[in-house]
């Protein structure tokens, strides 16, 4: 059975046993959501949950897996609306870490959209003690759906001081460094390197992301890439495998409308960057 099948049942069951589990809750049939008012607040449950687990038993251990979950969405609104008094708005702390692309199984209940190909952003509650990755339940709970602000609060509270630097990488060849020690976020800025690249920027860069806190970046004007790419890689692979909080080891090579692709230890192999390399003039 498909969860939408037993939707009208399930809900019809959910009805019958908020009076006696959580009597100041009601169902709200627009949302298909549990209304838990708390104190001064209020936190809502989406009922899907227990739609697919009914979907998975048989029709006679419904009232028992809705009363199971009726209970279980009681104590965690309670728990919630703690987090609200602990947290003050929650939304002031919400923040888009940029991650390497997370397996399915790593991505399933948290709040994650997809970077481009190979990364992902995943919402973060800012807490030194609380905090960590924003799950979906968590989401639900704590009332926030629409949640295009994120990106701003960690541009205007995370990311407004960073530094940016260039240093020597090979004689006359020096990489930009984009960092702020300590943070987990300079990584977000992975989609917005062109503002730290000069002008004209007609072939792209190399892009590095060893850790979190910084990116580092190499303009490409010349065939001198080509003995850049592999030092370039080296100081990434190094960064990567001595930091304290890792993003990604490899390079990427950024181009085109915010595009990332990933560069092979022999930039040959990869079609469209051996075309810009023959393309480009020597110095």
């Amino acid at each position: 059975m498909e969860p939408l099948d037993a939707a009208a049942d399930v809900h019809a069951l959910i009805r019958e046993a908020l009076p006696a589990l959580a009597p100041s809750a009601w169902f709200d049939s627009g949302t298909s959501e549990v209304v838990l008012p708390v104190g001064r607040s209020e936190a809502r449950a989406s009922s899907w949950t227990v739609l697919e687990r009914c979907a998975r038993v048989p029709r006679s251990a419904w009232p028992r897996v809705v009363d199971e979950w009726v209970r279980e969405v009681g104590d965690r609104a309670f728990l919630a609306v703690g987090e609200m008094e602990l947290f003050g708005d929650v939304r002031e702390l919400l923040r888009l870490r940029i991650v390497p692309k997370l397996a399915p199984r790593d991505r399933e209940g948290l709040v994650v959209v997809p970077a481009g190909d190979h990364f992902d952003a995943m919402v973060m509650i800012e807490h030194p003690r609380y905090g960590g990755p924003l799950t979906k339940a968590r989401a639900g709970l704590l009332g926030l759906h629409k949640l295009g602000y994120v990106m701003t609060n960690t541009h205007d509270r995370e990311l407004a001081d960073v530094a940016v630097r260039d240093q020597p990488l090979l004689p006359g060849r020096n990489v930009r460094v984009v960092t702020k020690p300590g943070s987990r976020y300079v990584s977000a800025l992975l989609s917005e390197v062109d503002q730290f690249l000069p002008l004209p920027n007609e072939h792209g860069a190399l892009v590095g992301v060893p850790c979190h806190s910084t990116l580092l970046l190499y303009p490409i004007t010349s065939s001198a890439v080509r003995e850049v790419l592999p030092v370039f890689a080296d100081v990434v692979r190094e960064m990567h495998a001595d930091a304290d909080d890792p993003c990604a080891g490899g390079v990427y090579w950024s181009h085109g409308e915010r595009r990332l692709t990933p560069l092979p230890a022999d930039p040959e192999t990869c079609p469209e960057f051996s075309t810009l390399l023959r393309r480009l003039p020597d110095e």
